[in-house]
């Protein structure tokens, strides 16, 4: 299983960094767009929703997403979650929850019906705006915050497992650790210093430290919602869409929250 995910990262990684450091950012947004539906799929799958609220909600933030997107690179503004997005929330709302109204006349379960789709919306397609806004600002932000995330999970991982002794939350991941908890905080630090010093050395020495312990730190939480998700969900991975890794969601939790936190603090430089 280990050389499976190396062999795949061999040849994947490579491909992602042609991709999005040689092509304009609007191909970057398709990218994300491909994962937000994937993950959405995966997410709906665990909720077992609806092919009909699931179909609607996919559509929804894809809208989210591509539009905030679009509006944001045309009007030249990147506020994050602007009045325009704020609109499309309100229509995804209505859409879905008129979905479910027609769909089936027994009102019972239709919050638990209808939930899934939504917060599938605010969990996936909604914080990969982020992401887009950092790809404006140049590919060298998305390889930072992927890098520190990366390896910020590798850190948790190896040290974690060589040397893991005390439980970090148990009731919801019951093999991580607070030693793993400080090895993520470790690689990111490492990773935003190595990465900095590569490509933005402008950032300067402080602040790549506190990037990198940042994005080390709300790894660990991203990481963590999502299991509490599958465990509520009773499943072990979002899918098995990917060899040796498991599913789109099971590789991208942790840079949904990091990218929010990286872009938030890219606009105070």
């Amino acid at each position: 299983m280990h050389l499976k995910r190396v062999l795949v990262a061999l040849i994947i990684l490579p491909l992602i960094f042609l991709y999005v450091s040689q092509l304009p950012p609007v191909f970057f947004l398709a990218l994300i767009t491909v994962v937000a539906v994937l993950a959405q799929i995966e997410f709906h799958s665990m909720y077992k929703v609806s092919k009909a609220i699931s179909f609607i909600g996919i559509i929804c933030g894809v809208l989210v997403l591509t539009l905030s997107s679009l509006n944001a690179a045309r009007s030249g503004s990147d506020i994050f979650l602007g009045t325009f997005q704020s609109l499309l929330f309100i229509i995804s709302f209505i859409l879905i929850s008129s979905t479910r109204l027609l769909i089936k006349k027994n009102p019972a379960s239709a919050l638990r019906d209808i939930a899934p789709a939504l917060i599938g919306i605010l969990y996936i397609p909604n914080l990969l705006v982020a992401q887009w806004y950092l790809r404006l600002k140049g590919y060298e932000w998305i390889f930072l915050l992927y890098g520190c995330v990366w390896v910020s999970d590798s850190f948790a991982y190896y040290i974690g497992k060589g040397m893991g002794k005390s439980k970090l939350y148990p009731e919801v991941s019951p093999n991580k650790t607070v030693e793993g908890a400080v090895g993520s905080l470790l690689g990111g630090t490492v990773a935003a210093m190595l990465l900095g010093s590569l490509m933005m050395r402008e950032l300067g020495f402080l602040t790549l430290v506190f990037i990198g312990i940042s994005i080390g730190a709300i790894t660990i939480v991203g990481d963590l919602v999502e299991s509490m998700f599958k465990r509520d969900a009773g499943v072990k991975d979002s899918s098995s869409l990917i060899p040796g890794h498991g599913g789109v969601l099971d590789k991208i939790d942790s840079a949904l929250f990091a990218g929010p936190i990286l872009y938030w603090i890219s606009r105070t430089l």
